[in-house]
């Protein structure tokens, strides 16, 4: 079966159908949808070839006919997502006379030959087969390459980092428009078909330098359908989580020669996990028909999701301040619907409207809790009501004004509200930050302020609007396709600390060392009070507010080439435009002409669709998502003023008895003529939006490169080879550099930039710096792949599928964002404005292994179908461990602008230069290997006339309870040890078992 006839250049939400037959005169070639009764027709080439393209994905009837009368069909043909079904009847030199003959789809190839792309599709039957947690990323994850994200709830694709992915609904883009980490999701059980694009996609897909994930929504069909189903995760089979103790660093242990019982951490309890416990459920229901026999379809689904469960939310050494809000029984409610209407007006015009409601509603309750005896009050204390979410609506329109040509334009706009009302908040009093090992002996710390949860801006929000249009025209052995995309992103978002500040209280242990002397800050012995015995406390302010717009758009062109029987090119060219606007809606970011230029090239080597040889090369370029503005281009006030102390106000908390340290302004890190330190200078003034970015500052993109084979081995196994390489050409990023003055910068780092600098008089010069100048080194990000498979499509009762990735990642930035600093759990959360380049001190050390590098993957999944009745399912995943390192202090105090943290690629206490090591990223050892295992069995009985199904999954069966990342920072300050280094971050989760109870009526 030859490549000719394809129709690639495919919307990324429909497919098609192509193939060849014995060019007679009269052939032609009738299309039906087996559910909608839509149907196509069209003329046999002179060549013998045909095709349909742009078709709504679901089942076809494949019908060859001879002057009207039918000479052969096939059933049961599936068009997948941007997929193409071959349908041959014959080859272009058979002459025999063919009769009335039906073949089912199982005789089909099982190779898709009119692809260059590297994809994994997953239908809804699969889905329900799999024992996958009802979460599109959880599905994404069985794709090769992919990975879990270990600091951020988004996967990771070909080395990229969880921001660089693009989110589609029927076709319309729900990628998160503030921070672009994670989407809007829909009932799972609402999901048609899943495809997950892990690199050489066309010219149409862009904004995304790592994968794709692109969900269809079910539809309604000419037979009226209705379900119930709900699931349950009951919290007595779930396996206790374990608890995270201190990690045995050698400074804490009973050897110490400290009395104090929390210098002796050591090995001991850290975080009570155990009690950790919740139990999930949903409650839904579907319902589908014809509004108008072949005309007028509708779908609609609805579910209830729920959470409730309690926690530890403080650890063992947090004093009791803390501890009074330690224990947590919370609620998530996730009321979710989708509906769509599809409206068949003719055979040549198709209209369909989509509508998704995604809110999320979280109530928590705090109460104190007592380490000592394990139990808690049921006096409330604390808590936060949340409510996240809203609607989406998307409309598409498609027209098949001839066989050769076809227009689809789109249309959506989707809000997402977010409200946060914090229980017994006062905004007069500040919050408390204090611990164990900070509170000075003697004192009580209490505090008036029982919010802990930041204060939201009222109103905030995140909207977008967009559409595209793509025109589709065939010119002999060429499938054309042009289109123009553009979407619109804005939010009101920011908020403030509770009570406007908060008092966090310090302590060293060399009480006349600078608390951080590269910003001037001096040493609390010399302001007297506490600080002679190491104590200190600083006001930290924290306030952000900007309502910022991104605007997204982009023209391409592709042609899909049919060079001879056997071989098809595709070329393309994406045109990407990127503008980003500051609260004031003025643009402080453009990136205009940006060229993606995407060849592919697929050989049917043996002209049967046995033996596919496939490659690609592209380009793909990245925006900057709208939170970059909130800090970068909009006047956040973040700064710290430091004091010691005598007293505590009894009420408050706040410190009594203040004594300012002394500050060196020289150093250039204090706002005007004040004592508030900011290392950023973030002031609370928006800076001109002249000087936010670097002139004629590039985009983020990256080049890819992929060549693969897959091959039949018989009927029912096909295997593949595929490897990919990915290079980080250009990053955007933030810098703070000295040479800039101590001001941040947007730019490109690794190389030369130009930046317009505002002087004393208000006037601008303007300023060019090389790379070597700024004192960085040339940026690097690779990822190298190699991947295997092998697929038993569904037959002989079973489905299959194996796969192995080998891959490096490294270099000397993740991308968008730095998942392995610990901010708690792991993880930094300003997107494309990251620590890494924000000193050139920071980069020193940097080459490594990246966080996201897993050397060793291996994913399998199926199902056995015993019978009619009984069912089982499987997935299996194993990776090996990520890489692990060691973060301190700068050697040098001296050093003007530098961060006082943990956050260096030196290993040790840093009083002096040599007592640090230098340790480059990487270095310090790996994670280990996670292995999960995932069963499920389904019973449908036949005296419920097989409507009913009864289904059991169980999720991580083994219990393996991995830890996935440690905290690196070895040290608290330049002369004491980080209790906490070495401690686990996070596990996989424990062994859980989920019911299933549906019937379809």
């Amino acid at each position: 079966m030859s490549l000719a006839g394809t129709a690639l250049a495919q919307s990324n939400i429909t497919g098609s159908i192509f193939g060849q037959v014995g060019a007679k005169q009269g052939d032609t070639v009738l299309i039906q949808n087996a559910d909608t009764g839509f149907s196509r027709s069209t003329t046999v080439d002179t060549s013998g070839r045909y095709r349909f393209s742009s078709l709504p994905v679901g089942k076809y009837k494949v019908t060859l006919q001879n002057h009207g009368t039918t000479v052969s069909s096939r059933d049961n043909i599936s068009v997948v997502i941007s997929g193409g079904s071959e349908v041959s009847f014959a080859s272009p030199g058979q002459t025999t006379e063919l009769g009335a003959v039906s073949v089912t789809a199982s005789s089909l190839p099982a190779i898709d030959v009119s692809s260059v792309d590297t994809r994994t599709v997953l239908t809804a039957e699969q889905m329900q087969k799999l024992p996958l947690a009802r979460d599109v990323l959880a599905a994404a994850l069985l794709a090769p390459g992919v990975i879990q994200g270990s600091s951020y709830n988004a996967p990771s694709f070909g080395g990229s980092a969880a921001s660089e992915n693009a989110y589609y609904i029927n076709g319309y883009a729900v990628t998160n428009p503030l921070t672009s980490i994670g989407l809007s999701v829909l009932p799972f059980d609402a999901i048609d078909q899943e495809q997950v694009l892990t690199g050489g996609y066309g010219a149409e897909f862009g904004r995304s330098t790592g994968g794709v994930i692109n969900i269809v929504t079910k539809r309604g069909s000419n037979e009226w359908k209705a379900g119930v189903y709900s699931t349950w995760a009951p919290q007595a089979l779930r396996s206790d989580p374990h608890n995270i103790d201190f990690a045995n660093t050698g400074f804490y242990g009973n050897s110490n020669p400290s009395p104090l019982a929390k210098d002796h951490t050591d090995g001991t309890l850290y975080l009570n996990r155990n009690r950790a416990q919740y139990w999930t459920s949903t409650v839904g229901a579907y319902v589908s028909g014809p509004l108008i026999q072949d005309k007028l379809f509708f779908y609609a689904n609805a579910e209830v999701n729920r959470q409730e469960g309690n926690s530890v939310r403080y650890y063992t050494n947090s004093t009791a301040l803390n501890l009074q809000q330690a224990w947590s029984d919370y609620a998530y409610k996730k009321p979710r619907w989708t509906a769509k209407i599809d409206w068949n007006i003719n055979d040549s015009n198709i209209v369909e409207l989509t509508g998704v409601s995604d809110k999320t509603q979280y109530d928590a309750k705090y109460s104190p809790y007592s380490y000592t005896t394990d139990s808690h009050s049921s006096t409330q204390t604390g808590g936060v009501y949340t409510k996240d979410g809203g609607e989406l609506y998307v409309g598409k329109y498609t027209s098949y004004l001839t066989d050769d040509l076809t227009v689809s334009a789109l249309y959506g706009t989707q809000k997402i509200a977010h409200v946060s009302t914090p229980w017994q908040y006062d905004p007069s009093c500040p919050q408390i930050s204090v611990t164990a090992q900070t509170a000075a002996p003697g004192l009580t710390y209490n505090t008036c302020q029982l919010a802990t949860s930041t204060i939201l801006v009222p109103g905030a929000n995140d909207k977008t609007h967009g559409g595209r249009l793509d025109i589709e025209y065939r010119i002999g052995d060429h499938d054309v396709r042009v289109g123009f995309d553009k979407q619109i992103a804005d939010s009101l978002t920011g908020g403030s600390i509770a009570g406007g500040y908060r008092w966090t209280y310090g302590w060293q242990k060399d009480p006349a060392a600078a608390i951080d002397g590269g910003n001037g800050v001096g040493s609390p012995q010399d302001a007297g009070g506490l600080g002679t015995k190491g104590y200190y406390v600083y006001r930290y302010y924290n306030t952000q507010l900007a309502r910022v717009k991104t605007e997204q758009e982009a023209q391409y062109i592709e042609d899909r080439w049919q060079v001879n029987n056997n071989l098809l090119l595709s070329l393309g060219l994406r045109n990407e435009q990127f503008t980003n606007y500051n609260g004031d809606n003025q643009p402080y970011a453009r990136q205009r002409h940006q060229l993606a230029p995407r060849l592919g090239v697929s050989w049917d080597v043996f002209g049967d669709s046995s033996l596919k040889v496939f490659a690609n090369a592209g380009r793909y370029h990245l925006a900057m998502p709208n939170n970059v503005a909130v800090r970068g281009a909009s006047g956040s006030l973040i700064t710290s003023e430091y004091f010691t102390y005598t007293g505590l106000d009894p009420r408050t908390g706040a410190p009594t008895g203040l004594s300012p340290v002394a500050v060196d302004r020289s150093k250039g890190a204090t706002c005007g003529n004040t004592n508030l330190v900011s290392t950023n200078l973030e002031c609370g003034q928006a800076p001109d939006p002249r000087t936010v970015a670097a002139k004629g500052m590039k985009s983020h993109f990256q080049d890819e490169y992929i060549l693969g084979a897959e091959y039949q081995v018989s009927p029912t196994f096909v295997t593949g080879a595929k490897v990919t390489v990915r290079k980080l050409r250009s990053a955007i990023d933030d810098t703070c550099t000295q040479a800039l003055g101590g001001r941040c910068f947007l730019f490109n780092p690794g190389q030369a930039n130009t930046f317009l600098l505002e002087q004393p008089d208000g006037s601008f010069v303007e300023a060019h710096y090389t790379n070597g100048q700024l004192g960085f080194p040339k940026l690097k990000r690779k990822y190298a792949a190699l991947d295997l498979f092998v697929e038993h499509p569904f037959a002989d009762n079973w489905y299959g599928k194996i796969g192995y990735t080998f891959s490096h990642n490294y270099g000397n930035t993740e991308g968008q964002l730095l998942s392995d600093l610990d901010t708690g759990t792991g993880g930094q959360s300003d997107v494309s404005v990251t620590q890494d380049w924000d000193k050139p001190q920071l980069m020193v050390g940097s080459n490594g292994s990246l966080p996201n590098d897993r050397k060793h993957q291996i994913r399998a999944f199926g199902y056995y179908q015993f019978s009619k009745e009984w069912r089982v399912g499987s997935t299996v995943q194993v990776a090996s461990g990520r890489p692990k390192s060691c973060l301190s202090f700068w050697p040098d105090p001296t050093t003007k602008g530098i961060y006082n943290s943990s956050s260096y690629h030196y290993c040790g206490l840093a009083i002096t230069g040599s007592q640090v090591v230098y340790a480059p990223r990487g270095t310090s050892g790996t994670t280990p290997w996670t292995y999960k295992l995932d069963l499920n069995a389904a019973y449908t009985p036949a005296w419920a006339d097989n409507k009913l199904t009864l289904q059991v999954d169980v999720f991580n069966l083994l219990n393996r309870q991995t830890p996935q990342y440690y905290n690196m920072r070895f040290a608290s300050n330049r002369s004491t040890v980080n209790p906490l280094y070495g401690r686990v971050l996070n596990y996989t989760d424990p062994r859980t078992v989920r019911f299933t109870v549906r019937y379809d009526f």
